[in-house]
């Protein structure tokens, strides 16, 4: 699977790290103050823009929240950036066949639609304001310097840092799934040929396998594949990728972001989305004859051998050498520097919307997220000095 997929993946990080480095954070969050369908379109663009990693995408939605933006719109956003990102539609493409990438983004499109009209409904607007933090403008940086292909070289080596473990969870959890647990587990666990509650059982329990597998963001695809030939419905597969916000470790990270009672009724509605918009998608795709026959094997991505993949592979190692090597000649200025590397997990951020930061004999160190501020809080000298 690994094989199959090793070009599409560093194609579609490649393309991302391009666009956050010029994209402008600061009019990302000035033009999400309401969730008005303006703001909500335009949350969902800059999220397809953004990156595909999933605690990023948590922590840059909370940060937007954090300094003006509307909660729905972050929460759009991050959705957006998890979702609707190029590399997940190629990945599915490859490994699902064209109807799932296809599925993918129209089901995304409800998805946004759903939670545009249901969070103002079923979450509170005090209980969301009370988990509005302040952030001090004094502490934003003021750069004019313009970004350049070295930065962009730093979020797709930082977003392959961050998801380097999701990445191999992913694929030796689906390859351990898809040939050593037996077919008779997947026919038990999915309901089959009982028409509409088939439908609805297989869109509820896509959403709780995603929450108990710990992976996330594009390490879900190989298992959703797997999900998918052991008998999962479509719209099951769909609820299953679409709910790698509530892996365990994010709702955990959203009990630190907004509380404990906001982060349970976020996750129960995220859940609702996420199962209603698996099951629309299902209903509207069977409805025009576009649900591909299910192959309960998966002989494509067992072979490996010279054919144009080999070919896109080759190509893909060198683009992602030049990449390493950009990344690693960044020229750094002290007294005029954009961006900041997280030393905890080695993913760059701006330091204008870096989430959080810690001070250190003077000097200010920035991160991706507070887990990753308070790990290297824990022990500084063991992280600056690996990055050395």
């Amino acid at each position: 699977m690994l094989f199959h997929t090793f070009w599409a993946l560093i194609l579609g990080f490649t393309l991302s790290g391009a666009v956050q480095a010029f994209a402008s954070r600061k009019k990302m969050r000035e033009q999400l103050g309401d969730d008005s369908f303006k703001s909500v379109f335009k949350a969902s663009l800059f999220g397809i823009i953004s990156s595909s990693c999933s605690y990023s995408a948590s922590a840059l939605a909370k940060s937007l929240f954090s300094k003006g933006a509307n909660f729905t719109s972050s929460m759009v956003f991050m959705f957006a950036s998890t979702n609707l990102v190029l590399e997940l539609g190629l990945i599915l493409w490859i490994m699902m066949g064209w109807q799932f990438a296809v599925a993918e983004f129209f089901g995304g499109a409800i998805m946004i639609l759903l939670l545009k009209l249901l969070i103002p409904r079923l979450i509170p607007a005090q209980l969301i304001e009370r988990s509005r933090e302040s952030y001090e403008s004094s502490k934003e940086a003021n750069s004019t310097r313009k970004a350049n292909w070295h930065d962009a070289a730093g979020y797709t080596i930082g977003d392959f840092k961050m998801l380097r473990y999701e990445l191999i969870i992913g694929f030796v959890v689906a390859g351990l799934a898809a040939k050593v647990v037996p077919a008779s587990f997947w026919r038990a666990l999915f309901l089959s040929g009982n028409g509409i509650i088939t439908s609805i059982q297989n869109v509820i329990i896509g959403p709780v396998i995603a929450f108990i597998s710990f992976v996330c963001s594009v390490g879900n695809i190989p298992l959703a594949a797997t999900l998918w030939h052991g008998g999962i419905s479509f719209g099951g597969t769909i609820s299953f990728i679409f709910a790698d916000l509530i892996a365990l470790p994010l709702v955990l990270i959203y009990r630190k972001y907004y509380g404990t009672k906001l982060a349970i009724r976020l996750t129960l509605v995220f859940w609702l989305v996420m199962s209603l918009s698996g099951l629309i998608t299902e209903a509207i795709f069977s409805f025009l004859n576009l649900i591909s026959a299910m192959d309960h094997n998966m002989s494509h991505t067992n072979q490996i051998g010279w054919n144009y993949t080999t070919v896109l592979n080759i190509l893909a190692v060198a683009l992602i050498v030049w990449i390493y090597w950009m990344y690693r000649t960044q020229v750094t200025d002290a007294v005029d520097q954009e961006f900041a590397k997280d030393l905890a997990c080695g993913m760059q951020v701006r330091i204008s919307d870096a989430p959080a930061e810690y001070e250190l004999n003077g000097k200010t160190y920035y991160f991706c997220m507070p887990g990753c501020r308070n790990n290297f809080a824990e022990n500084p000298n063991k992280f600056i000095s690996a990055d050395r």
